[in-house]
C-alpha cells in the first residue's frame, strides 16, 4: 500500500462455515458447525457501561479472555502473539440487533487493553477506545462491557491500543474476531456462510515499501501537490508473512463445496498495516454489502479491494467445478499465505490460480444515481505526511495538526455533516469513523449515494466526501485504520457542542 453466539476460526476452510438450513434451525442463538452456544442469557440492563470487576455480576452472555496464543499458520511456522479465548482469530461472536448483551473481557497479560466493538452506534464508554474515555481493561484485570449492539450487519471487534515503535502491541497482535450482528429479517439465500480475514503477520520495519497503490488506479489524482515533499522517508511497517484466518496458502484444510451452492463469503481486512485485494480463480464475487449494509446496486467484480478495517460481504455461485485458489491477485502476496484452496466435491487436481482480467475495484459501481440529501455543514479535511527521515517515524496531518485538534470538529446533534477528505499523501487511507453511519457521495470526482460504510478508502492523491448524521452524542474518534498512521498523528477527535 505504501510506497519507497461464538466460535473459534481455526481456518479458511475448516469450521468458519455454517449450512443456511442448519443456521435456521438452530436460531439466532448459534451457528451450527461453527458456533457455541452464548452462555447465560440473563435480562440486560438498558444503559450501556462498563464495570471493572465483572466477578461478582453473576454471568455474561459472552466472555472473551485476552492471552497469548500461538498461531500455526503452516506446519513449519508456528507464531506467539496475544489473542482472544486462546486463538486468533478470536471466536465468531453473534448478536441479536437491539437485544442487549453483556461482555466480560479478561485481561491475562501485562499490558492495559481495550476491545473496540467496530462499526457498533453505542455509546463512548463502551466503544473501547481511549480517547472517547472508554476505561481500559487492567493488566491481570477484568472488565464488562453491557451495550444494545446496532445496527446489523458485519461487524468486528479488536484492540485499540496504541502501539508506537512495539510492535508486539495493539492491531500488530492477534487481538480481532469477526462480530456479526442478526437483524429481525434475513433472506438467507445461501447455502455456506463463511467468515474470512485477510491478515498479514510478522511485522518489521522498513525504508523502502514495493508500491502497490498504483496498481489498477487510472483515476485523476485531484490532490497530488504541484510542488513534492522530497525529505527522506521514515520507517514504515511491512510484512512477509500472510494468511487467511489462521492459515497461510497451502496449510489447513481447503474450502469444500458443490456445483451449484450459492456460497456466501464475509471478508474482512483485519491488517495493521496494508489496503488487500482478493480474488478467486474461475469465479466473480457478487458484491451485495459493504461494512454490514447492503448496497443500493449488487454487482459482480472479479476482484474485492479491502481496506484495513472494511469488510465486504459477497455471493459466489459455484458453477465452475475444479480446485482453485482464492487469493491476492499480486504474486509475491498470494505465495507468502494470503490465499486458501476452493475444492469441489469430487474434484481430485492441482489448484488452480488464474490471473484476474481485472483487478479495479470501484465503490461506485454498487452505489445509487440518486442525489444524496444535501448537507447542512461542509467540513474539508487535507491529510498530508510529513516525512521524517531519521526521527524515524513520518507525522501525519489533518489540516495541517496532528492530533488532538482541540475543539476545531464540533458537532450540532441533528446536523448533517459532509466531510470531504482531500489526500495529499502517496498513501491509500482506510478512514474509519466510530459510532456513525458514512454515506459516501463522492470518490475521485464520481458521484454517488446509498452506500453505507464505517471505513472508506481514500485514493492516493485522491478526494472523496462522505455524509453523516450527527446521532451518537459523545466523544467520536475519526482516523486512518493503518496502526502506525493513527499512532503517529493521523486522527481527530469530534465533539458535540
Amino acid at each position: 500500500m505504501r510506497r519507497s453466539h461464538a466460535s473459534t476460526v481455526p481456518s479458511a476452510g475448516q469450521g468458519d462455515h455454517v449450512q443456511r438450513r442448519d443456521f435456521i434451525r438452530t436460531g439466532s442463538m448459534a451457528l451450527a458447525a461453527t458456533a457455541k452456544m452464548l452462555r447465560g442469557q440473563m435480562p440486560m440492563p438498558p444503559a450501556a457501561h462498563t464495570s471493572p470487576d465483572a466477578s461478582t455480576q453473576g454471568n455474561a452472555d459472552i466472555t472473551l479472555t485476552i492471552a497469548p496464543v500461538t498461531v500455526e499458520l503452516a506446519p513449519e511456522r508456528v507464531l506467539s502473539t496475544i489473542g482472544y479465548n486462546g486463538t486468533s482469530p478470536g471466536p465468531v461472536l453473534r448478536m441479536r440487533e437491539g437485544r442487549p448483551v453483556t461482555v466480560n473481557v479478561i485481561n491475562q497479560t501485562d499490558t492495559p487493553e481495550l476491545v473496540h466493538w467496530h462499526g457498533l452506534a453505542i455509546p463512548p464508554e463502551v466503544d473501547g477506545v481511549e480517547e472517547e474515555g472508554t476505561p481500559f481493561v487492567p493488566p491481570q484485570g477484568r472488565r464488562r462491557y453491557s451495550f444494545t449492539p446496532r445496527p446489523a450487519g458485519s461487524r468486528w471487534y479488536h484492540s485499540h491500543a496504541m502501539a508506537y515503535s512495539d510492535l508486539h502491541k495493539g492491531a500488530y497482535t492477534g487481538q480481532f474476531g469477526f462480530l456479526m450482528i442478526d437483524g429481525a429479517s434475513d433472506p438467507g439465500a445461501y447455502d455456506q456462510e463463511l467468515f474470512l480475514a485477510l491478515r498479514d503477520w510478522e511485522p518489521f520495519y522498513t525504508t523502502s515499501m514495493e508500491d502497490e497503490d498504483e496498481m489498477a488506479q487510472n483515476d485523476p489524482q485531484p490532490e497530488k501537490p504541484e510542488v513534492m515533499n522530497t525529505d527522506p522517508n521514515g520507517l514504515e511497517v511491512s510484512s512477509v508473512t500472510f494468511s487467511i484466518n489462521d492459515k497461510s496458502l497451502g496449510a489447513g484444510e481447503p474450502i469444500r463445496v458443490k456445483q451449484g451452492q450459492r456460497v456466501l463469503m464475509r471478508f474482512l481486512n483485519a491488517s495493521a498495516i496494508e489496503n488487500r485485494r482478493i480474488s478467486l480463480s474461475g469465479h466473480q464475487f457478487k458484491v451485495i454489502s459493504m461494512d454490514g449494509s447492503p448496497v443500493p446496486n449488487p454487482a459482480l467484480v472479479e476482484t474485492l479491494l479491502l481496506g484495513a478495517g472494511e469488510r465486504i460481504d459477497a455471493v459466489v455461485e459455484m458453477n465452475h467445478p475444479g480446485v482453485w485458489i482464492m487469493g491476492a491477485p499480486e504474486d509475491a502476496i498470494r505465495n507468502a499465505g494470503l490465499g486458501v484452496v476452493v475444492e469441489y466435491a469430487g474434484q481430485h487436481k492441482q489448484p488452480l490460480w488464474v490471473k484476474p482480467a481485472s483487478i479495479v475495484f470501484d465503490y461506485s459501481v454498487f452505489g445509487s444515481n440518486a442525489a444524496p440529501r444535501t448537507p447542512d455543514h461542509t467540513i474539508e479535511m487535507i491529510f498530508e505526511k510529513l516525512p521524517r527521515g531519521a526521527s524515524p517515524f513520518n507525522t501525519f496531518l489533518v489540516n495541517g495538526k496532528s492530533y488532538p485538534h482541540e475543539r476545531e470538529f464540533v458537532l450540532e446533534q441533528g446536523k448533517r455533516y459532509r466531510l470531504v477528505f482531500r489526500n495529499r499523501t502517496d498513501d491509500a487511507h482506510p478512514m474509519h469513523l466510530h459510532r456513525h453511519l458514512l454515506e459516501l457521495t463522492e470518490i475521485n470526482g464520481k458521484k454517488t449515494s446509498g452506500i453505507m460504510k464505517d471505513t472508506v478508502v481514500v485514493p492516493y492523491y485522491g478526494r472523496a466526501a462522505v455524509d453523516f448524521t450527527a446521532d451518537q452524542p459523545g466523544l467520536t474518534l475519526f482516523h486512518c485504520h493503518i496502526q502506525q498512521h493513527m499512532d503517529y498523528g493521523f486522527k481527530a477527535l469530534f465533539r458535540y457542542a
